[in-house]
């Protein structure tokens, strides 16, 4: 009998937990999630920042819910909440292990509008060609960014940054790039876009300003200008 509730229960927490994860809110306590980014992990997603590990962070602490709330209203209030899921946007940093970081962080509620053209950016113009995007990498605080290697005026710090990638990993990365740089040169203007490439398929967008950059931190190395797609 035992072994029967636990199996109900489980069936009914893998229900549920998608919709949890969707409103950016936490599951029932003990539960059970699922996910493709738990099951199958990214080669570009840092250890510690499943959405099981967002789940567990929000648990540790009542204020860590009451804060995604918070944000997740304000985004909601301008049509935002949609775009990204609002859990992939309190991400801080690949490298929050080896800095003795935070794994997940909401961005101070003083800088919750710089996001704003930067995820209208995405909506209107990034997912078209790309279809779903992830965030990878959202709001650093001083401390994460410069022991991230971070520019010293990096867009992360004040939150109009986002590291992303498709979702799909079937566009490639020659399509990939070809398709943000055409939406950039397009449409960047009007959203004081920035652009920027890792490796991969994982790039980098703000609105702190119109401007693309390459390898060598100029815009005539990016690959937009170059064609250089590897």
């Amino acid at each position: 009998m035992l072994q029967l509730i636990r199996a109900a229960a489980l069936a009914a927490t893998l229900l549920l937990a998608p919709f949890a994860a969707h409103a950016g809110v936490t599951a029932p306590p003990g539960a059970v999630h699922v996910h493709a980014d738990d099951t199958a992990a990214r080669a570009d997603l840092a250890p510690g920042q499943s959405r099981a590990d967002y789940y567990a962070w929000l648990a540790r602490a009542p204020e860590h819910r009451a804060r995604v709330q918070a944000f997740r209203a304000h985004l909601a209030r301008d049509g935002l909440a949609e775009i990204v899921p609002v859990w992939q946007l309190i991400r801080t940093s690949s490298s929050w292990r080896q800095c003795a970081a935070d794994r997940f962080e909401v961005a101070p509620a003083d800088k919750w509008g710089h996001i704003a053209a930067t995820l209208r950016f995405v909506r209107d113009e990034i997912v078209p060609v790309l279809g779903p995007v992830e965030a990878l990498s959202a709001y650093r605080n001083e401390a994460l960014n410069a022991c991230s290697d971070g520019a010293p005026q990096s867009a992360h710090r004040h939150f109009f940054a986002l590291d992303l990638t498709p979702v799909s990993a079937e566009i490639g990365r020659a399509g990939m790039i070809r398709g943000i740089c055409a939406a950039h040169a397009r449409a960047g203007p009007a959203y004081d876009a920035g652009l920027g490439f890792y490796s991969g398929l994982r790039f980098h967008v703000d609105s702190n300003g119109y401007r693309k950059w390459g390898p060598d931190g100029s815009g005539a190395s990016s690959p937009c200008a170059t064609g250089a797609y590897a």
